[in-house]
Formats: structure tokens, C-alpha cells, sequence
């Protein structure tokens, strides 16, 4: 039977529910499509409840994500009317249930209450709400003996009330004692799972700092607030003395009439010979001139925040003490640090099988995405990267290497590559850096493309001068084995990505064409569209290689394979060149992969809407349910995925280069952040199939 609900509650403060609760919600969100977070009492200003709502993008009000707050059990409990604490807490679950596939349910710590209470009121909660229970248990600074006895203590008291442990999860272990703690499978009978501390959860952002202060962001960018503080620092001396006493990460607190300490820390953010700081606080209340703004407005790539606070130095520097770091949906490096030393730590498959969850058979655009980091991360590939001198290039890559997604080979002058990652405030460190010019690997590459294309009249100078360019360098590493994919095509032409690896990577037999698809994420679904931006007029055969790859393209990411053969006429009812084309290309689909659901031709409104399809093709597998659509050329599919993408708010992925015998995709100029986290994730999964 399938599990529709969990519990998750930890034995003290801090232990990591809200962590755990991120880490599991991504996983199921890889497979179900409504999930609720329901957290039965609620803290002042909850930020739990505000976390999971804002960055999962749950459809519920904050008001149906909780019961009571902490003053209100209190009071209830202290009048002996738990039942009717119970009851409510019942009714407002069912309520929520109703419309979900799952609910996390997160409970609380007993801590937070100030009165005495004799049990665990999470473990009568669970059992009344009938779920099983997540136990997670705060390993911080705790030897294996004690953490042995309070698992065993925890384990007795949920098996008196009946519960049902589905698993325990100690967190925050010591990195440098985590291999020493071993627990005995046979012992708990439950898995169990250890997760380390990690350092970068524990550090303020300049964004908390802002929120905690309510101070005004008088400078810099939301994602400069992103910037993780390592230490805050008061700047009380002359300039000259000022950077000598500063390093890395220290957020800059000085008076707000201090001028020029605010040029010298925006400057030394650029210099490779200084500290990059993560911000700035004005103290006093201070403003600045409007003079001096607009020369700051002037600074190009300053990549700082500076923020200004009512408080006199000392009064803040005391209040930024005392903040207690947290996630914030905005705040994408510390949440990718977190989700990946969840998967690091916890297998997701195993997870699945404790709950059983029923798989739909409609991929979401949510799932889609999420499916994407968790298949990249359980085999991960090495995937080249040539255009490191691109910013976005540069942060998504710190959000793939945060979630230990994939390896990353990025190629450029190490020295520049890690002072601009610097600039940034961003981690490159476990990055792969290559320069081709001084790569041992140069002149072998320079040799073997010489050998690859000198029957086609390229001279060995050609070919040296071919592989100083990265993408050609990058494509040759894939070609040896080097790296497992490359992703260009951020700062190059399709044209600069495709054609290395036409003339190195070559296409796979039996398929002798390289065509492209794109993964249209639309409202409630993730539909394929082929080929968009390749073969401009594809034969009969071409087509049906097309449909074909398109096939092993979709299943490999988790879609159902359903062939939309598009054409302006459905069935018999038309002729003419261009329907006998599609008519004839699905004739070879259905003799080289009898396997294959297909239809065609078959009009779009046919192939997408079921009742269209049962007045047109009633007896048919695929219309009015397709999920892959082959547009008959070039002009009809790029037109119509444009005007699908503008006029849906559809979310299209893409092109992704299918028919190579190993993995190059190509990205649009216009790319985002997002778009490169999700092309690089693609092309390794594609890496992952490249021997099946």
C-alpha cells in the first residue's frame, strides 16, 4: 500500500527538521505532482512554513499550512482540551489531504513549550494523523554511545504509542568523526541515514542580515545578497591600514559618512591581490549623497550590496551577532549546498521504496525539473564546459557544484576564472580548470583532428588553430573520454557548437542525422517537440529517424513515448506531397520500431486534445494523448514552439542535440542561469544512456 503522508519531527532544537522536510519534498516532487507541507503548530512568523510555500511553489494559503501557534497550545493545553486540539488538527489535515497526493507534515520541538508535558505530543499527532514517522535526531557534538542510547530511547517510546518509524536520520554530524559512526541495520530495523554538518549552512547571507535589520538595499542587486558572510567586521581605521585587517567574506560595517572606506571596499572587490568582501552596512542612518550614488551607479560589475541601517556601529555589529542563519527561498547557493548533501547522503531510491508512492504517468513541469538533479547525481558525469568567461556560465555552475550534480571542467585561465568566481562571491573550488593553450592534451588533439580531417584539405597549422578555440577543444575531450558531454553555446552560434562535433563526435548507426527536440514544459505537462532547430526540410526517412531518436530521447527523461506525425491533415482525409511525406515516414517508424506508439499524419488539435481525437482518430492510441510532436520541417516547428512558448508561458528547454554518438548540447545566447543548470543537467543524463 502506498504511503500518502509523512511525519517528520526531531528529538531537540536545531536538529534540521526544515532541512530533512527540503530533502524529501524534492524527492517526491520528482514523482507527484501536488504535495502539501502541513506543519501542525506554528512559531511566531513561521519561517518554515513560509520557506516551503515560497520556494516549492505550493498552491496553499499560509492560514491552510498550519493549526495552532505555539500560544495557542500552550493555552489549550494548560485547560486540559488536547482532544479538541486533536480534532482540529485532524480536520484541518483532511481538509488540506483532500486535495494532494502527498503531505509532509512537520512537527515541532518540545522545547518550544514553556509548560510540562508529560509525552511527546509529536508522536500522538502522528499517530492520529496515521503516518509514518521521520525521527531526526541532532548529532552535533554528540559521541556514538550517546547518539546509540537516544535512537534506542526514541525508538521504545514511538513503538509504545503505536507509531510507525519509517526511518531516523541523524544529522549534523562532526565531517571529521562522520566516518566513525556506524549503526547496526539489524539493530533498528528501520534504515538510517547520516548527514553531515556543513559549515556553509551555518553562515548569514547579506539578504538575512537585510531582513533581520529591515535595512534598505541603498546598493547592488538581489543576487548580491545572496553573498554568504563569513564574519562581520567594524571598520574603524584610516584606509590605509583598512585592507590589511580584512579577508575574504567579512561583511564591512562603517559609518555611514565613511566615503571613502566605500570606494576602497568596492575596488578591492576587483583586485586580485585583495579580499572580496560579501557587503556593506552604513550605520547611523546616514545618506549618502546623491553625487557619490551616481558615481557608484557608474561602477560597472560591482557585484556588492550595501545596505543602511538607523543603528550606530556598535548597536549593529551586536544585533548582526545574534542573528540566527536560516534558509530563504531566495538564497539558491545555500539551498543547493543543502539539497546536495541531502541526496549525498540519503538514497533516493531506497527512500521511494519506503513509501510506495504510485508514479501518474504524466510528468509535470515540477517533476521534470526535479527528476533532472536527482538522475544527473546518482551517476554522475564529467561535463566540459568551454565559456567560463560568461557570468551566468560561471553561477550556474556553482549551483550544479552545490548540489554535487555533476563534475564540471571549465576551460580558461585558472587565475582569471577564480578571481572573477571571487568577484562573485560564488565557490569554484571543485571545479575542474584547464587552459588549452597550456594543456599537456594540446598537442595530441592538435594531432588526432589533423588526422580526422586532413582528406578534407585541413593543414596541421589548421588544426592547432582549430583547437585554440574551446569549443573545438572541448568537443575533442569528449571525443577521448576526457569529459562525458560539453555545453556551448551561451557566448557562440549553434553553428560554433554543431559543427566541431559533426566533424569529431559524428552520429550513432543506424541514425545518420543529428536533430534537435525541445522539452516544452507547459502548465500541467512536459510535452516533445522535434526538430525546432535543425533540419530545415527533412525526407521521409530523415523524419522517421527523427520520430525515432525522439522516442529514446523522451523515455530516457521519464516520458512516455506517444508520436504525434504532424501534418495539416489527420488520417486518410488528406493528400499531397507534404501529407504522403509524413504518411510515409510513419510507415518506417512502425517497421524499424514496431514497439512505438505513433500516428500520422495527424493534425495538432488531434494529437493533443482527446475530444477532438474521438470525432477524428476515436480508435486510436495516440490522439487526444501524444507527447512527442515531429513537425514536418523546420519553418512549421520553430514558428510554432515560439508561439506556443509566448503565448502559454510555457517554459521550453532546448535545443537539445539527440543522434550523436555522445553528448554536445547547445544553449541560446539569451540563456538564463536556469536554462544552463538545466542543459548541463540534460547532457549528463544523456551521458548516462550514451552506451545502452
Amino acid at each position: 500500500m502506498s504511503v500518502c503522508n509523512l511525519y517528520i519531527a526531531s528529538l531537540e532544537p536545531n536538529a534540521g527538521s526544515l532541512f530533512v522536510s527540503m530533502g524529501i519534498m524534492e524527492l517526491l516532487k520528482s514523482r507527484l505532482s501536488k504535495i502539501a507541507f502541513y506543519k501542525p503548530i506554528a512559531t511566531p512568523e513561521d519561517n518554515d512554513i513560509r520557506f516551503m510555500r515560497e520556494h516549492f511553489g505550493l498552491n496553499q494559503s499560509e492560514q491552510e499550512s498550519f493549526s495552532y501557534t505555539l500560544d495557542e497550545l500552550e493555552l489549550l493545553l494548560s485547560e486540559n482540551r488536547e482532544s479538541e486540539v486533536i480534532e482540529t488538527i485532524i480536520e484541518h489535515y483532511h481538509r488540506l489531504e483532500s486535495s494532494c497526493d502527498f503531505v509532509i507534515i512537520q512537527g515541532f520541538d518540545l522545547s518550544s513549550l514553556s509548560i510540562i508535558w508529560s509525552h511527546n505530543f509529536n508522536h500522538t499527532l502522528a499517530k492520529n494523523l496515521q503516518a509514518p514517522y521521520i525521527c531526526v535526531v541532532n548529532g552535533k557534538s554528540k559521541t556514538l554511545e550517546h547518539l546509540t542510547n537516544e535512537i534506542a530511547i526514541e525508538q521504545l517510546t514511538l513503538k509504545e504509542h503505536h507509531v510507525n518509524l519509517l526511518s531516523i536520520i541523524v544529522n549534523r554530524l562532526d565531517p571529521k568523526k562522520y566516518d566513525h559512526f556506524a549503526f547496526s541495520k539489524n539493530e533498528y530495523h528501520v534504515p538510517i541515514f547520516c548527514i553531515r554538518e556543513l559549515d556553509g549552512l551555518n553562515v548569514l547571507s547579506v539578504g538575512e542580515v537585510k531582513r533581520s535589520l529591515k535595512a534598505e538595499l541603498i546598493f547592488g542587486t538581489q543576487r548580491d545578497l545572496q553573498r554568504t558572510i563569513k564574519k562581520p567586521n567594524i571598520a574603524a581605521m584610516s584606509v590605509e591600514h583598512l585592507i590589511d585587517h580584512f579577508e575574504d567574506g567579512d561583511l564591512i560595517i562603517v559609518q555611514g559618512d565613511r566615503l571613502d572606506v566605500i570606494l576602497s571596499v568596492m575596488y578591492a572587490n576587483y583586485s586580485t591581490n585583495c579580499p572580496s568582501f560579501a557587503g556593506i552596512v552604513l550605520t547611523g542612518g546616514l545618506v549618502l549623497p546623491e553625487s557619490f550614488l551616481n558615481l557608484l551607479r557608474g561602477i560597472s560589475n560591482a557585484y556588492i550590496a550595501i545596505l543602511s541601517v538607523p543603528y550606530d556601529t556598535y548597536q549593529t555589529a551586536i544585533l548582526i551577532e545574534h542573528i540566527i542563519p536560516s534558509f530563504c527561498p531566495t538564497h539558491d547557493r545555500k539551498i543547493a549546498l543543502a539539497m546536495g548533501e541531502f541526496m549525498r547522503a540519503v538514497d533516493g531510491e531506497k527512500f521511494m521504496e519506503l513509501l510506495q508512492t504510485t508514479y501518474t504517468g504524466v510528468v509535470t513541469p515540477s517533476m521534470f525539473e526535479y527528476a533532472l538533479f536527482q538522475r544527473a547525481h546518482r551517476d554522475r558525469k564529467r561535463i566540459v564546459l568551454p565559456e567560463s568567461n560568461d557570468e551566468r556560465i560561471l553561477r550556474a555552475a556553482d549551483i550544479l557544484l552545490q548540489r554535487n550534480a555533476v563534475d564540471l571542467i571549465l576551460l580558461g585561465d585558472p587565475k582569471n576564472i577564480t578571481n572573477h568566481a571571487g568577484t562573485l562571491g560564488i565557490d569554484l573550488s571543485k571545479a575542474t580548470i584547464i587552459d588549452p593553450i597550456s594543456s599537456p592534451k594540446m598537442e595530441t588533439y592538435v594531432e588526432q583532428f589533423y588526422q580526422m580531417r586532413r582528406h578534407k584539405g585541413v593543414s596541421l597549422y589548421t588544426a592547432r588553430d582549430a583547437m585554440i578555440h574551446r569549443t573545438y577543444f572541448a568537443t575533442m575531450m569528449v571525443y577521448n573520454g576526457d569529459a562525458d558531454g560539453m555545453v556551448s553555446g551561451a557566448l557562440h552560434t549553434t553553428q560554433d557548437t554543431i559543427l566541431p562535433a559533426l566533424q569529431i563526435i559524428k552520429t550513432r548507426p543506424p541514425i545518420t542525422l543529428v536533430s534537435s527536440l525541445f522539452f516544452m514544459c507547459m502548465p500541467n505537462q512536459v510535452l516533445v517537440y522535434a526538430d525546432c532547430a535543425i533540419n530545415q526540410d527533412p525526407n521521409a526517412e530523415q523524419l522517421a529517424q527523427i520520430a525515432i531518436a525522439s522516442a529514446k530521447t523522451a523515455k530516457q527523461f521519464g516520458i512516455e513515448p506517444k508520436i504525434a506525425m504532424l501534418s495539416y491533415s489527420t488520417g486518410d482525409s488528406g493528400h499531397g506531397s507534404d501529407v504522403d511525406k509524413v504518411r510515409e515516414a510513419t510507415a518506417i517508424v512502425k517497421a524499424l520500431a514496431a514497439d512505438l506508439l505513433i500516428e500520422g499524419p495527424i493534425q495538432y488539435d488531434a494529437a493533443i486534445d482527446p475530444s477532438v481525437a474521438r470525432l477524428k482518430l476515436p480508435k486510436s492510441d495516440v490522439a487526444g494523448c501524444a507527447t512527442i510532436f515531429i513537425f514536418p520541417d523546420l519553418n512549421t516547428g520553430n514558428n510554432t514552439y515560439k508561439a506556443v512558448q509566448r503565448s502559454s508561458d510555457a517554459v521550453a528547454i532546448g535545443p537539445i542535440l539527440q543522434g550523436l554518438q555522445k553528448p554536445i548540447n547547445d544553449l541560446s545566447r539569451g540563456c538564463n542561469i536556469i536554462d544552463i543548470v538545466n542543459t548541463v543537467l540534460i547532457t549528463a543524463i544523456q551521458a548516462q544512456g550514451a552506451k545502452e
